[in-house]
């Protein structure tokens, strides 16, 4: 049941990402040249941040509805406010209304937290050795209605100019449209929910699990300490009170560090109610069970290839975004997925936003339009064209590894967009590799980020990673016209590249490494 309700499930969101694309690639490629045409420079990137600061704030909610009452309705419902966020910036042209043209682009963020809870939704189902590969499958999808939604605005922006609308809103009648089409794709078709299935179905055993250790990434050596965690527990004398579960890794106390498989211990959980001692896989007794007692052993939960264990929150922790974030920051495997996504997106989101003003300041509105069109597909297509082979890397040669390439090719974007000045062939380059950057960072990020926490917290700890970066984008968005106006585009993009180095250290600290360490 599993495999069928995923394909199934990949296909459509596959499909709805084509049509959502047209719309979300069209608002994003106009969206900061209207702003400066009715608000000047200095504000044109705050159209982007309050779609941006829309969509995060929006996958709160998205997320709370998600968990309690499945995928179908929260991103049916996000795209439903999408569009009329699109409608809003359409009236606000024709009002001439900078208020309501906030308001509306706030709205349209809708449209992009419905995109990015898609590729969560992907994981919904997926085996844990093919996460990656599902969830960038997903990503991938966008790439041919994001890559045609810019070159759509021009000509579709002057369909409606017989009636009296700028050439310049034009696209976001089109962008609404998409939206609506995706939501009802979404209601009439994705059944069974795929979240609900997977809450009622057993968790998929991951074929490479990995022993991950207490908070500070080492198993103590020290027989006498006793230390406390999420994870795991380390105790002499004392009981250890809870069952263990199958599948569940336990480290010898005497043999500091050492994993040993404990199908053993779960198969002779009922038979050793009344006291008695196991051993393990030939391995020395680890400890006396008694009834749901475990003592003189180290315990550490069984986790997959990133650090995701088994065992779900306390009821009462399931249903509040508090105990997703406590589950977010006791996780270094998690908080490396959350700060890739969020500062990846950051930095795209700086330049990216700049570049149609850039490219506006020296050419004519109907080259500008054209130019921009062209330069933000190349850019998209970074952004989705090769998700499948990031996906693929990204289970194949690991997350920290694809993250730090992600970032690798960030900085050069930055760099090559610094020095590039007005040449158009230059500006793709960047943009082109600020997109594959983009994608290393986002789909390594959500792989390992989603990977990396327990099933009943998933629906909320995304949602609070969508808010996160949702905002690390708009403070990006707003800034950059700030910067631009005070100092010009170049300085925007070292600036931007710079912004990177807090991300490259927290992937090579030693505790982080440690954490999302694969057993071969």
């Amino acid at each position: 049941m599993r495999s069928a309700v995923q394909v199934r499930t990949i296909r459509l969101l596959m499909v709805v990402e084509v049509v959502s694309g047209l719309g979300v690639a069209m608002g994003i490629s106009v969206g900061a040249l209207l702003t400066r045409a009715m608000a000047g420079t200095a504000l044109s990137g705050v159209a982007q941040s309050a779609a941006v600061v829309g969509g995060g704030v929006l996958a709160v909610p998205a997320a709370t509805l998600m968990s309690r009452y499945g995928r179908r309705p929260g991103l049916a419902l996000c795209y439903l406010v999408g569009a009329v966020g699109a409608v809003a910036v359409l009236a606000s042209a024709l009002l001439d209304s900078i208020p309501l043209l906030f308001v509306g682009f706030f709205l349209f963020g809708a449209g992009s937290t419905a995109k990015l809870q898609s590729r969560y939704a992907a994981t919904d189902l997926a085996e844990p050795h093919r996460r990656g590969r599902q969830l960038s499958l997903v990503v991938w999808s966008t790439t041919f209605g994001a890559v045609i939604g810019p070159n759509l605005a021009a000509p579709l922006g002057s369909v409606l100019s017989p009636l009296g609308v700028p050439d310049l809103a034009g696209p976001f009648a089109f962008a609404a449209a998409s939206f609506l089409i995706s939501a009802l794709l979404l209601t009439v078709f994705l059944r069974p929910d795929p979240l609900l299935t997977a809450q009622s179905l057993p968790p998929a055993p991951d074929p490479h699990p990995a022993l991950v250790p207490n908070r500070d990434s080492t198993l103590d050596p020290n027989p006498d300490s006793t230390k406390t965690g999420r994870r795991s527990t380390s105790v002499t004398g004392q009981p250890v009170t809870g069952q263990p579960v199958p599948g569940q890794l336990v480290a010898e106390q005497r043999v500091p560090g050492q994993p040993v498989s404990a199908q053993r211990i779960n198969e002779q959980v009922d038979k050793a109610q009344a006291g008695g001692s196991v051993s393990l896989a030939g391995a020395p007794a680890v400890g006396v069970i008694t009834e749901t007692v475990v003592t003189e052993t180290v315990v550490t939960t069984a986790v997959d290839r990133d650090g995701a264990a088994p065992d779900a929150p306390p009821a009462a922790e399931r249903q509040t975004l508090g105990s997703a974030a406590r589950a977010v920051l006791a996780s270094p495997a998690a908080r490396l997925g959350m700060a890739s996504m969020a500062l990846g997106h950051l930095v795209m989101v700086a330049v990216m936003a700049m570049t149609p003003v850039h490219i506006g300041e020296t050419h004519s509105a109907p080259d500008t339009l054209r130019i921009v069109g062209f330069v933000l597909s190349m850019h998209v297509a970074g952004m989705y064209g090769l998700s499948p082979v990031v996906g693929w890397l990204t289970d194949r040669v690991g997350r920290v590894q694809v993250i730090l390439g992600g970032v690798g090719l960030l900085v050069i974007a930055c760099a090559v967009a610094a020095t590039a000045g007005h040449d158009t062939a230059l500006l793709t380059a960047a943009l082109l590799m600020l997109g594959l950057g983009w994608s290393g960072t986002m789909v390594a990020g959500s792989t390992l980020f989603t990977a990396s926490l327990p099933a009943a917290v998933k629906p909320r700890a995304q949602g609070l990673s969508d808010l996160v970066t949702g905002l690390a984008g708009a403070s990006a968005g707003v800034l950059s016209g700030i910067v631009v106006e005070l100092s010009g585009y170049a300085v925007l993009a070292l600036l931007a590249g710079l912004a990177t180095v807090p991300l490259v250290a927290l992937a090579l600290r030693p505790s982080t490494l440690a954490a999302v360490k694969v057993a071969d």
